[in-house]
């Protein structure tokens, strides 16, 4: 996925590696200038030459029948897994080579069967590949930007009493305003880029490197080496998923009651495990830190190591001086506060930055394009309509780009349909939301349907050079911008949480689509599918993911409450936010203002001194929101993901071929296995079937007193 993700670099890296061991070589893909122009003396290597006696299908029959039958099951399967990372710790790990190969694989087993049987009417094209990935990737990202761990369980009851802020407003979730609500807001930002899309992919020749990368990795499959390699990844992550699978039924037998199973083994004594220091056994964070790269497990770990190891015990030792002795540990009054705010400052400092650095690139690139002499704008037309018969072709481009180029610009989708679909869909959702929350006024939301198409232009053009989505930033000032607005007396809170959700699905939504024509470009697969298949995904999503989050609410009674299996810490991390935002900082407890000013600032110096110093020293420097994580969660999944990143790091030393090869498809088995587990579990609490045994762990101490009672009982 591209939304929250952590892992851009690493994703691509070892996309490329994949293509390495499949003989397909992308070298001429490589950009070679600052204009990501392509030499003359790579033509040999052309990747269109090896599809070139391949008919290219037209874009109706790129979007088949059995593309999105298979998208659909695999949509359910990921927003499984995004769910459960969304409610557990808010790590979402790129996901884009699991949709990629599982999507190959499935479908390349469907055309077998019928090929074999005579009944095979269309082969299987990389277009097709193409298409799934998109739709897969779109309806599962819904399940981030939904909001389900964030904004929209941030405005629930069970929410709103842990921030102790009932009384400024609470909307319950409820599974069909969910739905409206994400019908209403998700396809704004689809219409809002498409008329851009030649401008940013063939004027500009933006990147956006995970869309180019899994453009590289869909081509390689399609080649026979890539196939070979394929169902090899595909077998290892079968055998993982199996392994993770019947791991967490089997952990599920002992975990009859409280803090009850392996999730809560005291592996360094009970003292650590009071400050969450422990290994869970969850083999979905071990794979996750097999994907992430090594510098974000370390930031987390370092995270955890700083606030649960140092900070929150020295603070402890000032109860009853900075904040009551007699509040309880989940009081907003007390500790928790502190925890949260703290997180809350280095996430917005971390935000600010990274925010202020891809704007001013956004900006400083498109001067270049549009002042600089030595531009692809000098030398192409630069308009919103494509006219395929005046294509913007060079004797200088590529074979490549020529080819693709033409075919990118065969199948126009009119200007005025995305201007037209934009406009109908803002004023029928202007007109719909004041509904649905009474406190988001409709000139709110007219506002920020106006500025929505810059700051989305601005999302996708800086995607396009950094690979970084910035739309969980766009949702905070939201959260800022419209809770300021409303104020406190006419339910500030939950305008600026429901304003968060309409922004972060619009910007969240365009980058996506941007990143697909990319994608598209790269594998000649046809702007309109890409859009069609994009807008299907999305409307899955939004079936989907409402239910998956439906399934969990209503099979876990704890779902969102601290020291559970489902805390949901960013949902009170956003309240608190729109809390902030509304009241100001005058509810905060003794020196808790100060201590996230000092975050807040440190934040934004560690990533300055991180882009100042040369990428050989800076890669050593954590990053900020990564540590943020841990502060109010604990350091316990960090335990897990660092010893994911132990294993991939000796397997690299052993073997760094099948290291490259099939990390990731055991990292994603892992992932799976365990993600899809929460279905069965989720059905099985909801059926009021318990697991039998209850292990749990003790000390000697207590351990004597419940045996001291236990004989006394009988």
């Amino acid at each position: 996925m591209r939304k929250g993700v952590l892992t851009p670099d690493r994703d691509r890296q070892i996309m490329e590696h994949e293509l390495q061991e499949t003989g397909f070589s992308p070298e001429s893909e490589k950009v070679k200038n600052k204009n990501f122009e392509e030499d003359e003396e790579e033509e040999d290597e052309s990747v269109e030459k090896i599809f070139e006696s391949r008919e290219v299908p037209s874009w109706t029959k790129q979007l088949t029948l059995r593309a999105f039958v298979v998208s659909f099951m695999l949509s359910i399967l990921f927003s499984f897994i995004v769910m459960k990372l969304n409610l557990t710790t808010g790590i979402i790990p790129s996901l884009n080579v699991s949709a990629g190969l599982l999507g190959f694989f499935f479908v390349k087993t469907w055309t077998k069967m019928l090929h074999r049987s005579g009944l095979l009417k269309q082969p299987f094209t990389r277009q097709e590949n193409t298409v799934i990935q998109t739709c897969v990737v779109a309806s599962s990202g819904i399940a981030f930007s939904g909001g389900f761990g964030t904004y929209l369980f941030g405005m629930s009851e069970r929410i709103a009493t842990q921030s102790g802020d009932v009384s400024r407003g609470v909307k319950d979730p409820s599974l069909g305003w969910i739905i409206g609500f994400l019908f209403v807001v998700s396809f704004l930002g689809l219409f809002s880029v498409v008329p851009l899309r030649k401008i940013m992919v063939i004027d500009f020749k933006l990147t956006y490197p995970s869309g180019t990368a899994t453009a590289h990795l869909i081509n390689s499959f399609h080649t026979p080496q890539g196939a070979k390699l394929a169902k090899k990844q595909v077998r290892v992550l079968g055998k993982f998923f199996s392994f993770s699978f019947f791991w967490s039924f089997f952990q599920w037998f002992f975990t009859g009651g409280e803090n009850c199973g392996f999730s809560n083994f005291p592996t360094f004594g009970l003292k650590a495990y009071q400050y969450k220091f422990y290994f869970d056994f969850s083999a979905t964070y071990v794979g996750v830190g097999m994907i992430c790269p090594y510098i974000i497990n370390i930031s987390v770990l370092l995270g955890g190591i700083l606030s649960w190891g140092i900070m929150w015990p020295l603070i402890e030792t000032k109860k009853g001086d900075w904040f009551p002795d007699n509040v309880p540990s989940s009081s907003m009054h007390g500790l928790q506060a502190y925890k949260v705010f703290i997180a809350v400052a280095i996430i917005l400092g971390d935000g600010l930055y990274n925010f202020c650095k891809v704007l001013s690139r956004t900006l400083s690139g498109l001067f270049v394009q549009l002042r600089g002499p030595t531009t692809s704008i000098s030398r192409t037309s630069f308009t919103l309509e494509e006219d395929p018969h005046a294509s913007p072709l060079s004797p200088k481009q590529s074979y490549d780009d020529q080819r693709r180029t033409r075919f990118f610009l065969k199948d126009q989708i009119p200007t005025w349909f995305a201007v037209g679909g934009y406009i109908t869909i803002a004023a029928t959702s202007t007109a719909i939301l004041p509904h649905m929350f009474h406190q988001l006024r409709w000139y709110y939301i007219l506002v920020i349907y106006i500025c929505a198409p810059v700051l989305a232009f601005c999302n996708a053009y800086g995607a396009g050079l950094t690979d970084w989505s910035l739309a969980s930033t766009y949702g905070k000032l939201a959260i800022f911008t419209i809770g300021a607005w409303a104020g406190s007396e006419h339910g500030g809170m939950l305008a600026g949480l429901a304003a968060c959700g309409v922004m972060m699905n619009i910007v969240s939504t365009a980058s996506d689509l941007t990143q697909d024509f990319k994608t598209g470009y790269l594998t000649l697969s046809s702007p309109k599918s890409m859009f069609v298949s994009q807008v299907i995904g999305t409307a899955m999503g939004c079936v989907v993911s409402p239910c998956v989050f439906w399934l969990f609410y209503k099979a876990f009674d704890d779902l969102g409450l601290p020291n559970t299996e489902y805390p949901a810490p960013f949902a009170t991390v956003y309240r608190s936010m729109a809390k902030l935002g509304v009241e100001g900082v005058a509810s905060l407890p003794r020196e808790c203002l100060v201590l996230c000013y000092a975050f807040f600032g440190v934040a934004i110096l560690v990533n300055i001194v991180k882009d100042s110093l040369q990428s050989q020293w800076g890669r050593f420097i954590p990053l900020p929101m990564a540590m943020a994580i841990p502060f109010f969660l604990g350091p316990y999944f960090a335990i897990d993901m660092c010893v994911g990143s132990l294993i991939l790091f000796i397997w690299e030393r052993v073997d760094a071929a099948k290291a490259e090869a099939f990390g990731t498809a055991v990292a994603s088995g892992l992932i799976c296995g365990d993600g899809i587990w929460s279905l069965p579990s989720s059905v099985l609490a909801i059926a009021g079937v318990n697991p039998p045994v209850c292990m749990k762990f003790l000390s000697a101490a207590t351990n004597s007193k419940v045996d001291n009672f236990l004989q006394g009982s009988t």
